[in-house]
């Protein structure tokens, strides 16, 4: 057998090519160039399949990849298009001569029915071998079936719809499970459940159809030859009867609402479009006697499933009589007419034919043609070859449909990834809106399309339409790039011109009040929109210009606020003496610089208030900034001037702790000019180190000796630490202000006497208060008697010194003795130590023969040995062993030379000349090994600091960790 539906092997070169619908050309419109590089592919391409029939083929279908065909009267050929190479090909074994009639293929192409015109039904699985008889449907010519798509599977059909010859619809179940001899046959039940009349009686069931509604409804469609019938009610919902008795069980009382067509082909076809496999179905055609009924299928319509019906004619030549319609098969916008020698298909919109495909006379006259709804791919066949079309990009010209309907959404919406097309449509529907008078429509449409601004500004203006123009005008802004500075600067001057001239003629009118308030209420959303914030930013001048042109202050000020141009706001206030709008502008946007600005202004107006609002930004302003509107306010010299300045400069200080030498100086000046009893205090509250106060010294010192502030002065000079001036001046005005200044020298005792002999001196010369005078001497322990005795007049007797030299004498006598005591435990103490020596010299320990070394535990006495008082008995080499690595690197290197001068030293014998000789040209052997003894046996090496200064020395070298670490491996 030839290679059987291999699609992907045919060559092209065979394939009957056919364009349908319009024809795709390039649109030529402002903005868009549209170049048709490479040739289109067609919407409906047919491909005749390599396939010769070992039979005539009698009947096919297809569903969800799987096809289905029967050749001659007793060969049934399954083919999975999958695997095309493999198909499946089954004898049916019938001895009689009853032929196919009808197949039937479910939604999962897995249950096939095959209705024979001997009224018997045979019943195939996809996954079984041979055809099994229905033995309950036995004597009845099937001619249609209606598959449960919401609860058939590949193991069960589910119950489904049965449509006859004879009128009746009955309702049966069939499983796929084989039992053994005596298992149980597939067709669960087979049971009536009504019967479709026509004018004369019972009438062939043509064509079944059920669905499920999203609530729940159900919905059965049948057609016979000249009426469509509906059927709705609710479908069961008890999982033990999911039929549909239920739903036919509520007509029969009275038939159900149908549509009836005089005209009569002898049959009649019923097709749904489904978009997807798993979606409900959107629209219907019949095929009858008439025409092709077309619609909608809407579930959510409480009586009716169909929506938006038509009928459309068939084409010329095409109907009842010589040329028929032999089948149809609907598509998303086309439904396709089966002919016995050619296929037409239609456009669902307009009616008109886009397709005439006719078929070779050598292959036959065509049967039928079905769809699969799985792969959207349709089958025709004669009895010698099957063919199939492959559908394209249908809905690639609808839009033009749709807008010479003057459907613009829907044409908007097909043509959505195409700006070309898109253009196109908008502008029609701008034109189209323009000529109904919907201004602000075709506004909104202009604005979307690449048509020229020109045109459509002036088209607006002939028609006086200044609302629709600002409209168009505010959507091109919206749209423009960023980089668009001119046409933004533009468009943005134009609105503004439009709106501004609008109000100013609707303002006098008292009748367009209500127009007015909507006029200012759109222009103020203009102004703020967020979309339009940076373009009116960048035209801001402008648009200023126009408005002072016009003279509305009003909006002037709302733009600069929008614009958070408050200078200009605030400025505005200013020139019309509204000082505290101004100032409430800058309080509530708190810039400080604008408060730099406008201080000096709202200073002399508003000064206890801008005060607070000065206190109230706190820390955010600068106050060396403010200090120039301060001192223009406060030259006036009145109290409330001066006061408020003092206010704040005390606020910057106190509060926010200002260290600034400017505002500390400028605040001791006000306090000079306004508030001396002020002013000591705060130079005693800023303190007396030089080095800690944030004024100028000298600046203060000077301004306190120009306005006479003589404390003032005497506390500056106490910071200066010029205590002799301190204490001139503190004597004209207090003697005891002096005596604290004379005291404030505490390390220079010199100074300090000086100072007090100034002290006394202006006392006793001045004042000639000898009483006072003595009181001076006794304050201050550093003057005698004999250091005051000079200034006091040659008259005064001695008796007025009385008790001061008898204190002066009494002091002596007692500073003696405390010299005597200090000399006899002086030469105690030289007594106690040279007793402390003496016995030191005679201490000595005993070595024992046994005794060992306290490190390499050797007989100590086997080599010169070291012994120290706590018991610790070293070798010498052990013990310099031991101090080394603790030593110092300068101790190390004396220790080092000692032991090389020791080395080189000759031996001690008596009487050797080498000896004296050696003695008489540098140390002698006795001093080297004193100083080695000073280095290595000053303290015990494990009782002395050595040992406390190792106690963060590891017991394991780290260079020799490792090395310790695998010996105890």
């Amino acid at each position: 057998m030839a290679s059987i539906l291999d699609e992907y092997e045919d060559s092209l070169s065979r394939s009957a090519v056919l364009q349908t619908g319009c024809p795709s050309v390039g649109i030529p419109h402002s903005g868009y160039v549209n170049a048709q590089l490479e040739k289109e592919v067609p919407i409906f391409t047919k491909q005749r399949i390599d396939f010769t029939p070992s039979e005539r083929i009698t009947s096919l279908v297809v569903s969800s990849n799987q096809l289905c065909m029967s050749l001659g009267k007793d060969t049934l050929l399954r083919i999975d298009l999958g695997k095309a190479s493999e198909p499946n090909r089954v004898e049916l074994g019938r001895k009689d001569d009853a032929r196919v009639h009808k197949m039937f293929l479910d939604h999962t192409g897995s249950h096939l029915l095959v209705a024979l015109s001997s009224t018997e039904v045979l019943y195939m699985n996809r996954n079984g071998q041979k055809a099994r008889p229905l033995a309950r449907w036995k004597g009845q010519l099937v001619e249609s079936v209606g598959w449960n798509r919401a609860l058939g599977n590949d193991s069960c059909t589910g119950p489904i719809l049965v449509g006859t010859a004879q009128g009746q619809i009955f309702e049966a179940e069939i499983s796929a499970s084989e039992g053994g001899l005596f298992g149980a046959a597939p067709d669960l039940y087979f049971r009536p459940l009504y019967v479709l009349n026509e004018e004369g009686g019972p009438a062939p069931v043509c064509s079944l159809e059920a669905e499920r509604g999203p609530d729940g409804r159900g919905f059965v469609i049948a057609t016979t030859r000249q009426r469509l019938f509906q059927f709705i009610g609710r479908a069961v919902e008890d999982a033990e009867a999911q039929g549909f008795s239920g739903l036919f069980a509520a007509y029969t009382d009275h038939p159900p609402p149908f549509r009836e067509f005089p005209s009569n082909l002898g049959y009649s076809e019923l097709a749904f479009y489904t978009p997807k496999l798993r979606s409900a179905p959107r629209a219907f055609a019949w095929m009858m006697g008439d025409g092709v009924l077309y619609g909608s299928l809407d579930c959510g319509r409480p009586d009716s499933l169909l929506s938006e019906e038509r009928v459309w004619e068939y084409p010329a030549g095409v109907g009842p009589g010589a040329n028929p319609p032999l089948g149809i098969v609907l598509t998303q916008f086309h439904f396709l007419l089966l002919l016995a020698d050619r296929v037409e298909a239609v456009c669902t919109l307009t009616g008109q034919v886009v397709l005439r495909d006719h078929f070779l006379e050598k292959f036959g006259p065509l049967r039928h043609m079905v769809k699969d709804s799985s792969t959207g791919h349709l089958w025709a066949y004669t009895e010698r070859a099957v063919f199939r079309y492959h559908v394209q990009r249908e809905a690639r010209d609808v839009w033009r449909t749709y807008l010479d309907m003057n459907r613009f959404d829907l044409a908007k919406e097909y043509c959505r990834e195409r700006p070309d097309c898109l253009d196109t449509v908008l502008a029609r529907e701008a034109d189209f809106c323009f000529r109904q008078h919907r201004y602000l429509e075709s506004a909104r449409c202009y604005a979307l399309t690449q048509s020229y601004f020109e045109e459509i500004a002036l088209k607006f203006l002939e028609a006086r339409q200044e609302e629709a123009l600002a409209e168009f005008l505010q959507r091109k802004l919206a749209g423009l790039k960023p980089t668009e500075r001119t046409q933004a600067t533009l468009l943005t001057t134009w609105l503004t011109e439009l709106y501004l001239s609008r109000l100013g003629a609707l303002q006098g009118d008292p009748d367009a009040l209500n127009l007015y308030r909507d006029t200012r209420e759109c222009f103020r959303t203009f102004l703020s929109s967020p979309r339009h914030k940076e373009w009116l930013f960048a035209s801001r001048a402008s648009i200023h210009e126009l408005l002072a042109s016009h003279g509305d202050t009003e909006h002037m000020v709302y733009f600069a606020v929008i614009m958070q141009d408050y200078e200009r706001v605030v400025a505005y206030h200013c020139q019309h003496e509204a000082y505290e709008e101004a100032l409430a502008v800058l309080a509530r946007h708190r810039d400080p610089q604008l408060f730099y600005k406008f201080s000096p202004v709202l200073i002399r107006h508003i000064p206890r208030q801008l005060v607070d609002a000065w206190i109230e930004m706190g820390s955010r302003l600068d106050a060396r900034q403010l200090i120039p509107a301060l001192v223009n306010y406060s030259q006036g010299g009145e109290t409330q001037q001066v006061s408020q300045a003092i206010r704040y400069m005390e606020f910057c200080v106190n509060v926010l702790g200002e260290t600034e030498q400017a505002i500390h100086n400028y605040l001791l000046s006000l306090y000079a000019r306004g508030q001396p009893a002020s002013l000591l205090a705060y130079l005693e509250q800023a303190g007396a180190s030089p080095h800690r106060v944030h004024y100028d010294l000298k600046y203060a010192l000077r301004l306190c000796a120009e306005h006479g502030h003589h404390r003032a002065c005497v506390h500056v000079y106490k910071v200066l630490e010029l205590y002799e001036e301190a204490v001139d001046l503190a004597l004209q005005v207090d003697v005891d202000l002096a005596k604290q200044c004379a005291n404030l020298p505490e390390e220079d005792e010199e100074l300090r006497k000086k100072l007090w002999l100034k002290i006394a001196r202006h006392v006793v010369q001045e004042e000639e208060d000898v009483q006072t005078a003595m009181a001076c001497l006794a304050s201050c322990p550093l003057l005698k008697i004999e250091d005051v005795l000079p200034f006091f007049p040659d008259f005064v007797t001695i008796d007025h010194f009385k008790e001061a030299i008898c204190s002066s004498l009494k002091a002596y006598n007692h500073h003696i003795q405390e010299l005597q005591q200090e000399m006899e435990e002086a030469t105690a103490s030289a007594q106690r130590i040279r007793r402390d020596l003496q016995e030191l010299r005679g201490r000595y320990g005993t070595v024992e023969p046994q005794d060992k070394c306290s490190t390499c535990d050797f007989p100590l006495l086997n080599r010169p040995f070291y012994l120290f008082l706590c018991g610790h008995m070293f070798h010498a080499d052990c013990l310099l062993q031991a101090v080394r690595p603790g030593l110092p690197a300068y101790k190390q290197a004396r220790l080092e030379e000692l032991q090389r001068k020791l080395g080189a030293a000759p031996a001690p014998t008596k009487g050797s000349v080498k000896a004296k000789e050696a003695e008489a040209g540098g140390p002698s052997r006795d001093q080297l090994k004193a100083d080695l003894d000073e280095l290595v046996a000053a303290e015990c090496v494990y009782c002395g600091e050595l040992m406390i200064r190792s106690i963060d020395k590891p017991f394991i070298d780290p260079q020799d960790y490792e090395e310790e670490h695998r010996s105890w491996l």
